[in-house]
């Protein structure tokens, strides 16, 4: 019984992890954007 209450339990958090919200979006966003910044401060340095 502890054994599969223990595989729901991490089943459940597993799924929940995998769903991305309105942070991690645009976090995404966020780090995309300083990307591009920095190979465009690169390309006008080189």
């Amino acid at each position: 019984m502890l054994l599969f209450l223990s595989l729901l339990i991490f089943s459940f958090l597993t799924v929940a992890c995998e769903k991305e919200g309105g942070a991690e979006k645009a976090g995404k966003k966020i780090d995309k954007a300083i990307e591009s910044v920095k190979e465009k401060v690169d390309d006008a340095t080189k």
